[in-house]
């Protein structure tokens, strides 16, 4: 019990010794008051911040980008369910993140948001009495609202617009026109579309409107700028390459280029050769039809489509013949002597009249010897290819154990011209040209070498001026915050004010030290410090070990002290 109330008392004491906080606080100087307030407010300020942010919920964006129509009925449906939400600017509504895939579940049961644009939706409930035209332009605008939406779905277009023009279907060829179509689109803040994706709209509305061409489809953008007549995809009709066109011209110099490196690096070594290669190509689409006929007459080989051929003959008549008259009818004269005289005429021509005739018809077709052709050019032809080339010095070694750079000979030039031109396909018809350079690379370390410590270190600042400046303000930031901020905290709290140290060291001895005694008092303690640190050690071990004999005689007791240990103040623990 002894030790109960020798802890009591000890405790007692402590009290009347703690220094009082609003004294400390008005013995520190002006700019540790100001520090202190500041710091103070800076943690009240952030407990509070943070006891609001537990209490709000966390939100979590439910749609972006939505109409003025699509939000209103949004909200009006959170309203009706009592679900609370944010509406920023953009047309962003944010709902607690907790709900927020309900929320948008059940917006999708009830169509919302709708996107502005109709759909193939529209034909869903149509009318049965609707009459054709109607239902035309319904189609139409459903085609439109697809259409929207697909291109809406690109990243850099917020909303797009399609307008369709599709003429009415006639029967006369000569009078039907093609369809036509305009896009009308709204890209995001810091967006633009590229060639590339300019096409491949102008492509997707073509393809999904039957019998438009690529020519017919017109885009434009939010400030009126007309996308669809931009260079990178334009077809080169007007002379000019566009983008496709010039991405071949390079890849085909690239390439041969690197077949001239290839084919000579083994030869000269992997950094004694340069070449660079410029091509001409021919990107015009030609289409020739030709036909072409030949002759059968001789000496050409003759073909003969089709051959007819008819005969007619007739035998001798037994009826009379030859020529009617007085002549053929004079009866023959009194025969005195056989005396042969000559036929009349008329009965020559009766003879030979009365002894038969025949007819032969040929009727022969020669087959025309005729070549159609129909000729189409291959787009992106090589019209001509210019090559440079350029062979360092090759290095002898010396008999003192140096190098020396020699020029190449001639017959060794030759030799690589002739490979260049072989890797490349060289045509001296075409109008090719290959020129082989052999020169003296410069050496880069003889440079770096000639330049002082001074144009070197100028250099360097020079290129790095941007991460020095960075580096400089971190580190100016972490010098002040480290003995503008850190440290007069620190020392704060791990040495009281002299002024206490003086006030406890009157209470205990009774007289008040000077700043002086004070200061030398300090000293001695840091030097007695070291000294004493074993001194505490064992003390502190046999302390321990006086405590455990203690508990084993008189359990009670100690009992008691730690129970008077528990229920009183820490603030006088800590000064125990």
């Amino acid at each position: 019990m002894d030790d109960a109330v020798l802890a009591v008392e000890n405790r007692e004491a402590s009290q009347g010794e703690r220094p009082n906080l609003i004294q400390s606080f008005n013995q520190l100087p002006n700019p540790r008051k100001l520090l202190t307030i500041v710091i103070a407010a800076a943690v009240l300020a952030a407990a509070v911040i943070g006891v609001m942010w537990a209490r709000e919920p966390g939100y979590k964006i439910l749609f972006t980008n939505v109409s003025d129509k699509d939000g209103g009925q949004i909200i009006q449906s959170l309203q009706q369910q009592n679900i609370p939400y944010k509406l920023d600017a953009g047309g962003v509504i944010s709902v607690p993140g907790d709900v927020v895939h309900n929320v948008r579940l059940q917006l999708a049961s009830q169509g919302l948001p709708k996107g502005g644009m109709v759909g193939f939706e529209l034909l869903d409930n149509q009318k049965f009495g609707i009459s054709q035209f109607g239902e035309q332009v319904n189609y139409q605008r459903a085609v439109e609202g697809e259409l929207a939406r697909s291109i809406e779905s690109l990243s850099a277009v917020a909303s797009a617009r399609v307008h369709l023009a599709i003429p009415k279907q006639t029967v006369y060829l000569r009078e039907q026109q093609k369809p036509t179509a305009s896009v009308l689109l709204t890209l995001h803040p810091g967006r633009m579309l590229d060639g590339s994706q300019a096409a491949g709209i102008v492509h997707l509305v073509s393809s999904s409107v039957p019998d438009l061409p690529i020519k017919n489809v017109t885009i434009v953008d939010q400030n009126g700028n007309l996308l669809s007549n931009m260079p990178d995809f334009l077809d080169g009709g007007n002379g000019s390459l566009n983008q496709r066109q010039m991405i071949l011209v390079q890849q085909q110099e690239e390439l041969l280029s690197k077949r001239i490196q290839k084919i000579l690096e083994p030869i000269v070594g992997a950094d004694n050769v340069k070449a660079e290669v410029t091509v001409q190509m021919d990107f015009s689409e030609v289409e020739q039809a030709s036909e072409q006929f030949k002759p059968n007459s001789p000496p050409n080989a003759s073909a003969i489509r089709s051959e007819q051929s008819a005969e007619n003959s007739a035998g001798a008549s037994s009826q009379a013949s030859g020529v009617p008259g007085a002549l053929s009818n004079q009866p023959p004269g009194a025969a005195s002597a056989p005396i042969t005289l000559p036929n009349p005429p008329g009965a020559a021509a009766g003879a030979d009249a009365g002894g038969g005739s025949s007819r032969k018809e040929l009727t022969r077709n020669y087959e025309v010897d005729k070549k159609i052709e129909h000729v189409k050019q291959q787009v992106g032809i090589l019209k001509r290819i210019n090559a440079a080339v350029v062979v360092n010095f090759k290095r002898v070694p010396q008999k003192d154990g140096g190098i020396k750079s020699v020029p190449l000979t001639q017959p060794e030039i030759n030799q690589i011209t002739n490979l260049v031109q072989e890797a490349v396909g060289y045509n001296k018809d075409r109008g090719d040209s290959v020129k082989v350079v052999n020169a003296a690379f410069a050496d880069r370390l003889l440079d770096i070498a000639g330049k002082s410590f001074f144009e070197k270190l100028t250099e360097y600042l020079i290129a790095h001026t941007t991460d020095l400046i960075k580096v400089m303000l971190i580190a100016l930031v972490l010098v002040y915050l480290l003995f503008g901020v850190v440290r007069p905290i620190l020392r704060d709290v791990i040495r009281p004010n002299r002024e206490q140290r003086a006030a406890l060291a009157g209470q205990d001895g009774g007289v008040a030290l000077t700043a002086e005694e004070l200061a030398q008092s300090e000293v001695e303690a840091e030097v007695v410090a070291e000294a004493e640190a074993g001194a505490h050690l064992a003390a502190f071990s046999e302390m321990i070990q006086r405590a455990k004999e203690m508990a084993k005689e008189d359990p009670r007791m100690v009992a008691t002290v730690i129970r008077e240990w528990l229920t009183a103040d820490p603030a006088d623990q800590k000064a125990q």
